[in-house]
């Protein structure tokens, strides 16, 4: 008997005891946190994944539930060097382990090498995914080297000092020495 499952409310058991395998393609507007990263009015990008259940030890009193989660994304975000739109590859490859409830995950997930969830009838994998890709978002993104010439104060005798404010201190040695208005 072949069942059908739904990605928005997986049942991670039965998913891993058919061995089956689910894979799509959503617009990044469908995952709203991953898509408030891209670049403001830039999230028309695809994003692409598959999932996979797998029984371990399917002959066992307590057999293993695992779960292959692979994901993609461009998203394009701004340099912070340079200011210019700049395309970030996402990717997702990860091996969760599911197990009977959030106390045993908590526990084991600290010894495991692998990530350990508790199982669900009702999961939601996209939901996973996004969480997966989120955290492959750089927290600085910047480009290997910018397209253009960034000007920077340290390195740029020319590098404009106009709309710096004042020095405080400078004014006031100015006005201990005598000086009236600054030059």
């Amino acid at each position: 008997m072949s069942r059908t499952f739904s990605p928005e409310r997986l049942d991670v058991r039965a998913f891993a005891e058919d061995g089956a395998q689910l894979a799509g393609e959503l617009p990044l507007s469908r995952l709203a946190r991953l898509a408030s990263e891209a670049r403001d009015g830039v999230a028309d990008a695809l994003v692409r994944w598959s999932a996979a259940g797998e029984l371990r030890n399917p002959g066992h009193v307590q057999p293993q539930v695992w779960l292959r989660l692979q994901g993609d994304a461009l998203l394009t975000m701004t340099c912070q060097r340079c200011l210019e739109a700049m395309e970030v590859p996402l990717a997702v490859d990860r091996a969760f382990r599911f197990v009977a409830d959030e106390q045993t995950a908590a526990a084991e997930d600290e010894e495991a090498d692998e990530d350990v969830l508790a199982i669900n009838r009702s999961f939601d994998l996209l939901e996973l995914l996004e969480d997966e890709l989120l955290m492959e978002v750089p927290l600085v993104p910047r480009h290997a080297q910018c397209p253009a010439d960034v000007p920077l104060s340290v390195q740029d005798p020319d590098f404009e000092e106009a709309g710096q404010p004042e020095n405080p201190f400078a004014r006031l040695a100015q006005l201990r020495n005598g000086g009236g208005e600054p030059s």
